[in-house]
């Protein structure tokens, strides 16, 4: 079977990701900070009769990273990696005039940093798999200029160049920046509190994403509600 690591998976998309996946009989390796709502998600997604292994920390703590690296290795190998996990940087957004510096580091540290920090690890078994692929979970703010969302877009449009310049170092494999789309998510809650416009489901995006692995076109950059369109 194949075995996918996916990371800020207790909830949202990552979750409804797993999900899917599980049905269609990966194993998986799943982590995110909140051990008892991991843990929860964890059995639901089992359910389907996949083995899933939970591993709850923070991702940008390299011991939990190298965690979730042994449990794929424990599974045996690791065939995609998908980076979730994200930081704000404040909750609820603020202009950049605002914007806590600490809070810029920690978004950079999750989004950025961590994701590459587990991208290094996972190459030996990427690079061993079948067709090894890598999903960084991307944001429509960071390829547009919108007011509050400076510097959680900096940190997706710095992970987006990353992705591209991965895909180049390693042409072997696939590499796809996915941007997701507006979803109702506890993200976005806490980002935009105030904002009380019917959003879509985090389900509703993840045709999208089994249709790259489906077709597996070249490594780029993508957004997935575009992709979860029926075909004509």
């Amino acid at each position: 079977m194949p075995v996918a690591v996916i990371t800020g998976a207790s909830k949202g998309l990552g979750r409804a990701l797993a999900t899917a996946l599980a049905r269609r009989g990966w194993d998986l390796v799943l982590g995110a900070r909140t051990a008892d709502v991991l843990a929860q998600s964890a059995r639901g997604i089992g359910a389907h009769g996949t083995r899933v292994v939970a591993v709850a920390g923070d991702v940008t703590d390299a011991g939990h990273r190298g965690e979730l690296l042994a449990a794929a290795r424990g599974l045996g190998g690791l065939d995609l990696l998908v980076s979730n996990a994200s930081a704000l940087g404040a909750e609820p957004l603020v202009r950049l005039e605002a914007l806590p510096l600490e809070g810029l580091r920690a978004a950079l540290e999750t989004n950025v940093v961590a994701a590459l920090g587990l991208v290094q690890e996972a190459l030996p078994l990427l690079r061993a798999a079948a067709a090894g692929t890598v999903i960084a979970v991307s944001s429509d703010a960071g390829a547009e200029a919108y007011e509050t969302w400076g510097g959680y877009g900096a940190s997706k449009a710095a992970l987006d160049h990353l992705a591209a310049v991965l895909a180049v170092e390693e042409p072997e494999l696939r590499v796809w920046a996915v941007d997701p789309g507006d979803m109702r998510t506890d993200l976005y809650a806490a980002a935009v509190p105030d904002d009380d416009d019917p959003r879509p489901e985090a389900e509703s995006v993840v045709p999208g994403f089994l249709r790259l692995l489906d077709e597996r076109p070249v490594s780029g950059r993508y957004v997935a509600p575009a992709l979860a369109e029926p075909t004509r």
